[in-house]
């Protein structure tokens, strides 16, 4: 789908035109099915959120939240950010029900972070990118949509409209942010 034609269909729902919910989940759900699924195949075997409960519960999110959505990237940053939400919230419950309270392990191989330390909790990178979006959130919406999400740069260049140049050198800079904070 067309960058302006997701954008269209935002406003044409803010506007109250008829029909312009159904065609705009119509129009989104199946990017927001594949972003899900990315991100659940690279999660550790046995994980028991599923990719269409993923997509489900970040939808139910978005249209709970009080932000109004601009354009086709504001969308997807923000479903990027209730993806994480859901994500992170699934890991708590996880940890909840254990009793050693120790949640999760993910890996910054998603992250292409060479880390002399392995492995890291969700909270770990989590804490990581909300303490990065008040530096830069833009790096923290790059962030959420690799590791979070499970975007390729290619697709995130798609969905934000930035040379893959740019994106590279942001991404680049974002990875050794998170390195230098995590690695401490």
């Amino acid at each position: 789908m067309e960058p302006e034609n997701v954008t269209q269909l935002l406003a044409d729902a803010q506007r109250g035109v008829p029909d312009a919910g159904r065609r705009l989940i119509d129009a989104v759900h199946s990017a927001l099915r594949t972003m899900a699924a990315l991100k659940m195949d690279a999660e550790r075997p046995g994980h028991t959120l599923q990719p269409t409960a993923l997509v489900n519960e970040a939808w139910l999110r978005l249209l709970g939240s009080e932000g109004r959505l601009e354009d086709r990237a504001h969308f997807f940053g923000a479903a990027a950010k209730a993806m994480e939400r859901v994500l992170v919230d699934h890991a708590r419950k996880k940890r909840a029900l254990k009793r050693d309270g120790k949640g999760d392990r993910v890996s910054l191989h998603d992250l292409e972070v060479a880390s002399p330390i392995g492995d890291f909790d969700v909270f770990a990178i989590h804490d990581a990118v909300e303490a990065l979006e008040q530096e830069r959130p833009d790096l923290a919406a790059l962030v959420r949509y690799r590791y979070f999400v499970g975007l390729t740069l290619e697709q995130i260049v798609e969905i934000e409209g930035s040379s893959l140049a740019t994106l590279k050198r942001r991404w680049t800079f974002a990875r050794a942010w998170l390195y230098e904070r995590l690695g401490d």
